[in-house]
């Protein structure tokens, strides 16, 4: 079979649901074309961050900042939660097609689906960039392990709360699982309620007033990294999403494959998803990428309209389509409050760290361009990242405090 064009990879970058079946197979299975696939999205990721980075008072800055801080790959380590919440990456975080750090709920970085529907100049054209964002098989694969990776104590307004994130560990992916993972769309419908609108303020008083959080005051800025720095708030993200066993059913026929029996309530079953709010300073380097992010937002919580958490967890994890890999990791992924970060093998690495007295998740790229650490503590996730090493970004992690 012939490999795809140069111009049908980058459209798995950008967008991925127009891409037929049959060349996300050639792709998932052939080295040259991951090779290929990995370029256009570092490529598309460095060209995103050069322009959108500088002009950071555009309406356009939630985007990139998705793009940002969602993307490890992209920017080195921000380029896969956030999820904040680009969720860093909530809304599930950033040239989406990459994968990496998802950190839900911290300004820009996504990690639960949330967005759009804002009341204000650009909101149909911002909520439509949030809705494309969250068609990524990416966003699915995080989605997918944010309705999983919990579980319940006692309903509350009939809703069962299902996961509330305490820790983060990792979720190594192979770059081939990334362009297998199904989209959130073949099995029901995201019902977006509010999006963060990630906004950029003139300074820290205006952060700690935007968001409600504290803002991050660093000890000793790393070798390199100087100036002052600029801030952005998010509100807080919310969405609904739908399971449809008519969807379901369909994405698996187009795979060739049958659903297995469905458990009773599960069609129709509805699984809301919060993130946020959030706040994060950017110190920047001469040609204006971000040298050091220090970001920090509410915890994403996941809350279920009646159907328990164990019944999802499993039906969802025996769907067709989904990685073995990853669906055994996920399956993991207990009550306990953990919140999957995804780690492209072979690509990047992690470890865990001190950080204060709490357990951190380190990422950094194989080639040491670029590092961050990821922690939650009381009710809060934290990261610092940024074209540093790890033993840098540990430091700053270290040396945080937080003016209230």
């Amino acid at each position: 079979m012939r490999h795809p064009s140069d111009g049908t990879l980058r459209r798995l970058v950008d967008e991925p649901a127009g891409v037929a079946d049959t060349d996300r197979s050639h792709v998932a299975s052939c080295p040259k074309c991951e090779a290929g696939l990995a370029a256009a999205r570092d490529d598309a990721a460095t060209v995103a961050l050069h322009f959108e980075i500088s002009d950071i008072s555009g309406r356009e800055v939630d985007e990139a900042w998705q793009r940002l801080l969602a993307n490890p790959a992209a920017t080195g380590l921000a380029a896969s939660a956030a999820s904040a919440a680009s969720a860093a990456s909530a809304g599930l975080a950033g040239a989406a097609g990459a994968g990496g750090l998802a950190l839900p709920g911290v300004p820009g970085v996504p990690g639960v689906p949330g967005a759009g529907g804002l009341a204000s100049p650009g909101s149909a054209g911002r909520s439509a960039r949030w809705r494309a964002l969250l068609r990524s098989p990416v966003i699915a694969g995080i989605a997918v392990a944010a309705l999983l990776a919990g579980a319940g104590a006692a309903a509350a307004a009939n809703w069962l709360p299902i996961f509330r994130a305490e820790r983060v560990a990792p979720l190594v992916i192979v770059p081939s699982d990334l362009v297998q993972l199904p989209e959130l769309s073949g099995y029901g419908k995201l019902e977006i309620t509010s999006a963060p609108r990630v906004r950029q303020v003139a300074d820290a008083a205006a952060a700690k007033e935007g968001a409600g959080l504290g803002v991050p005051q660093v000890a000793e800025l790393p070798r390199g990294v100087t100036g002052e720095p600029s801030y952005r708030v998010g509100d807080k993200a919310t969405a609904t999403f739908t399971f449809s066993a008519a969807k379901a059913a369909q994405t698996a026929a187009a795979d060739g494959r049958s659903l297995p029996p469905m458990p009773a309530g599960l069609d129709g079953s509805q699984f809301r998803l919060s993130a946020g709010p959030g706040v994060a300073a950017t110190w920047a380097e001469a040609r204006g990428v971000p040298a050091l992010i220090v970001a920090r937002a509410v915890a994403p919580a996941a809350f279920s309209g009646g159907v328990p958490f164990e019944t999802a967890r499993d039906y969802l994890l025996s769907l067709p389509g989904l990685p073995a890999s990853v669906a055994s990791q996920l399956r993991s992924f207990s009550g306990d409050g953990t919140l999957p970060l995804i780690v492209k093998a072979g690509r990047e690495e992690s470890f865990t760290a001190d950080v204060g007295g709490v357990q951190g998740t380190v990422l950094a790229t194989r080639d040491g361009a670029m590092a961050g650490v990821i922690w939650v503590d009381d009710g809060l996730v934290t990261v610092v990242g940024g074209s540093l090493s790890t033993d840098e970004v540990l430091e700053v992690a270290r040396g945080l405090t937080w003016q209230r």
